[in-house]
């Protein structure tokens, strides 16, 4: 059975709005030969200085077909290996292109079983440099001092707990991938980074137009020339629908829960100008017609939402649907039954809330590669494992374990957390919270809650 025709199951499962959308196992299809490849468009939403003031986020390309011997050398995909995102940035070691393995590009570990549940900024520095000295120290070597080095290699690895990605992939051949393997192994790979002619999304139009000639293109207007991420996103989607022949799909990739600052909409060029008001307010004032102008080209453009129906990869590395306002206030209220059931059961555990621990802890990895975080509460150490993989076995600490699960499904039920969080995977935080409660098995029989249940409600809530 091929990867496609699991996807056609998986896509009827989730629902039948999702219509043919293909669903995508990005990770870990390692007992099923691919009998098709494809490229996948990564439109990233910025943050930092990005999302405050131009917010046109970030283009990368993910091949499924294409791996890499090396940061610098591509090659084709054995069996079991899950392909590489190519991204262009400047100041990398005078490369203008690298190829990064898809799980570190997104999360900086190797395995899909080390992905922190709640990541913090000191444990994702940790990571992302734990990752750097095992595998890009050529391109990032350690200062003369032994310590982390300055530059944007930082950019190539952990993206999502950064930003939200939106994925927009396209059907490809092994015989494409072959000619472009061939293409970016001979042909000079030296910096060309420039902002306006040879940016990110310049890069990403031209992997795209490499499988599909003008596929893609720059628009002169809504981004005045300046080639976009969300321009090629945009022009990309209408080409699959204009070509329903090629399998393709749209996603999200969430951002990792966590006290990283949430990254914000992704814009276009005149978007950008037209949506802030830094901008608009003092161009109304003193030269009305510019600013006329300026939300004249805008509007010509149309809208384009990368979000809209877009299902969501979950944890299991899945696609499935955001959670509603039913199953918002369901999973409200079992996550405050657990925690009152809790407190009662011991009322004397430390009152910090996780984010303070984990702000105050030591990030680590245990003998198996797992990453974990050493908390002090009082005089003692304990290890606490953050990863859907260990946090139950590596947890010297059910308790503190249980904090992490908390913190993590508070934050998907945020209400502007909702919409990019998937609905099983909060029925699996839940599952797993009170996994880490069970030692008063008593306390919490019957508390686990059928999901058929729970849909049936959340349907007749929504009515």
């Amino acid at each position: 059975m091929t990867i496609h025709t699991l996807a056609k199951v998986a896509a009827r499962r989730v629902s039948r709005k999702l219509g043919s959308t293909c669903i995508v196992l990005l990770f870990c299809v390692c007992s099923i030969p691919r009998a098709n490849a494809n490229a996948t468009l990564f439109l990233e939403e910025p943050y930092s200085y990005d999302g405050a003031f131009a917010g046109t986020g970030h283009a990368a390309v993910y091949l499924s077909n294409v791996c890499a011997t090396s940061p610098v050398v591509l090659r084709a995909c054995t069996m079991g290996e899950s392909g590489i995102v190519l991204s262009r940035y400047d100041g990398i070691a005078g490369y203008d292109w690298i190829a990064i393995p898809l799980i570190p590009y997104l999360y900086a570990v190797d395995q899909p079983d080390a992905i922190p549940l709640f990541a913090d900024a000191k444990l994702v520095a940790f990571l992302r440099d734990q990752y750097r000295r095992e595998h890009l120290e050529a391109l990032a070597p350690d200062r003369s001092d032994g310590g982390t080095p300055d530059g944007n290699w930082y950019e190539l690895i952990g993206a999502s707990y950064d930003r939200t990605i939106y994925g927009f992939e396209i059907e490809t051949s092994p015989a494409q991938d072959a000619l472009l393997i061939s293409k970016f192994n001979n042909h000079s790979n030296r910096e060309r980074y420039n902002f306006v002619r040879r940016n990110c999304a310049d890069f990403g139009r031209e992997v795209i137009n490499f499988y599909y000639p003008h596929a893609v293109h720059r628009s002169l207007i809504g981004d005045l020339g300046i080639t976009t991420p969300k321009q090629i996103a945009k022009v990309l989607a209408k080409y699959s629908r204009h070509h329903p022949e090629l399998e393709s799909s749209t996603f999200l990739i969430p951002q990792v829960p966590g006290t990283v600052r949430r990254s914000k909409p992704v814009h276009g060029g005149l978007e950008s100008i037209v949506a802030a008001k830094k901008y608009m307010l003092p161009l109304l004032f003193l030269q009305p017609y510019v600013a006329g102008s300026l939300v004249a080209g805008h509007l010509s453009e149309g809208r384009f939402d990368p979000a809209r129906h877009a299902p969501i990869l979950d944890s299991r590395h899945h696609l499935d649907t955001p959670i509603t306002r039913a199953d918002r206030r369901f999973f409200q209220s079992r996550l405050d039954e657990l925690s009152r059931t809790d407190s009662v059961n011991d009322s004397s555990k430390e009152k910090k809330n996780w984010e303070h621990l984990q702000a105050a802890a030591e990030p680590k990895l245990n003998p198996s590669g797992q990453p974990v975080v050493e908390v002090r509460v009082g005089n003692e150490a304990t290890q606490v494992g953050i990863s859907r993989g260990d946090i139950v076995s590596g947890s010297e600490s059910s308790q503190l374990a249980a904090r992490v699960l908390e913190a993590r499904i508070c934050q998907e039920l945020r209400p502007g957390a909702a919409s990019k969080t998937a609905h099983s995977d909060v029925e699996h935080d839940l599952a797993l919270l009170q996994q880490l409660l069970s030692d008063r098995p008593k306390e919490f029989a019957g508390t686990l809650f059928s999901t058929n249940d729970h849909r049936t409600r959340a349907t007749a809530g929504s009515q």
